[in-house]
């Protein structure tokens, strides 16, 4: 009896303790299987609106961290060899186009090559475009004289349009701070002239707007991407601007000593209507980059003060579809991963668009897809936000596109009636 006692009062041996763990295990697993209820889907963390479709204006519930962290590491690598390849075969497609027209020199061949010729100058605006920023090779100097020459052979001030293109990135989807196709305010809107009206605001007259842009910017901004001396650009930047100047009065001198060798006529086709179908082509994308969501009922919110953030502003930007133009012009239609990430190779764009669409759910707009080669369902939301997208709001920090329901027609815009 008293062994017993005193066995009763020792510690547990470890094998004691052994033979007790199991009732501790399954102590802790009942304690998980309580933890363990089912989480909510992942869409449940965007914010709805009373009707359960996503308010897209609302603050997303992740960060620019977390879209960075799902790009894969090699989408950020770029290709000096690659971009080189692409730019060599768009050089190659440009001159054997002229050259074939040129020879044939019949009335049939004119109007194929205006626009396929066309589609090659804006294919190298986007070659350009991703000099400007730095996407094109690791090496700045190759990315600024590339730059340059593509730019500068289309009529493009390289370094004055790469610096506004700049403050479009970083300040896109805000009301006053965006540039080029940002909305005037209602106070704006009034006091713009009927002509200034038609030429911003409706198809087809804006559709030509990006060499008056380069000119005189948008309404409410002042000066020009040729003035050094411009409030877009900063003191050190000035030589820059002179320099691209230069290589713009080289471009110039060109042209001139063609015409004269070829004539008018052929300068004509060759260059000039090329060069403006490559207007149409660079003011329809930039136009639906950021207007006419494919969802007709949906508007595009803008944003003002401190409901705006680099993030939110990003996210309004619209991807597209263009059929067989999409490799021609270097994916620039994939623009939403582009505009967050500029830094990312147009090659690697679709790779990185489809490792971030997990993170954002709702708030990618997945694009209509072309009904075939040609992107012909792009011109319903085209003439759809020309028809309604006349101005915002004075004042709040989210606004929407708003109509003119008395919106001059060119007719009443010439006898300057609004």
């Amino acid at each position: 009896m008293q062994c017993l006692s005193r066995s009763s009062l020792r510690a547990p041996t470890l094998s004691t303790r052994a033979r007790a763990a199991p009732v501790l295990r399954r102590s802790v697993v009942k304690v998980a299987n309580v933890a363990a209820i089912p989480e909510a889907p992942q869409q449940d963390r965007f914010k709805r609106n009373a009707d359960g479709t996503y308010d897209l204006s609302a603050p997303p519930p992740f960060t620019l961290q977390d879209l960075r962290n799902a790009i894969p590491a090699h989408c950020w690598e770029k290709n000096t060899f690659r971009s080189m390849a692409h730019l060599a075969l768009d050089v190659g497609i440009v001159f054997g186009l002229a050259a074939v027209a040129f020879t044939v020199n019949q009335w049939w061949m004119w109007p194929l090559y205006w626009v396929a010729q066309g589609t090659m100058f804006w294919a190298l605006f986007v070659v350009g475009h991703d000099c400007g920023h730095q996407s094109f090779s690791n090496n700045k100097a190759l990315n600024d004289f590339i730059g340059h020459l593509t730019h500068s052979s289309i009529l493009v001030p390289y370094h004055g349009w790469r610096i506004s293109h700049r403050t479009h990135h970083a300040n896109h989807g805000h009301v006053e701070n965006d540039e080029s196709w940002h909305p005037v305010t209602k106070k704006l809107y009034d006091h713009l002239e009927p002509m200034a009206r038609v030429g911003r605001l409706s198809m087809p007259w804006a559709l030509f707007a990006f060499p008056f842009y380069l000119w005189k910017r948008s309404p409410g901004k002042e000066g020009s991407h040729y003035d050094p001396e411009c409030d877009l650009f900063t003191a050190a930047e000035r030589n820059q601007v002179l320099t691209t100047n230069a290589y713009m009065l080289g471009m110039v001198a060109v042209l001139a000593a063609r015409t004269i060798k070829l004539g008018p006529l052929a300068m004509f086709n060759l260059y000039l209507i090329p060069y403006w179908i490559n207007v149409v082509w660079l003011d329809i994308v930039n136009y639906l980059h950021h207007h006419g969501s494919h969802d007709q009922n949906e508007k595009m919110p803008w944003y003002r003060g401190e409901e705006w953030s680099y993030l939110r502003g990003g996210l309004t930007t619209i991807d597209r579809d263009y059929g067989i133009f999409n490799k021609i012009h270097h994916d620039i239609g994939t623009h939403v991963v582009h505009h967050l990430f500029p830094q990312i190779p147009h090659y690697n764009l679709e790779e990185a668009t489809e490792a971030v669409k997990p993170v954002m759910g709702p708030y990618y707009r997945e694009p209509m897809k072309s009904p075939g080669p040609l992107p012909t369902h792009l011109v319903e939301p085209l003439i759809r936000s020309f028809t309604n997208d006349h101005y915002v709001a004075d004042s709040g920090d989210i606004v929407y596109y708003q109509k003119d329901p008395n919106f001059p027609s060119v007719g009443k815009a010439v006898a300057g009636k609004a």
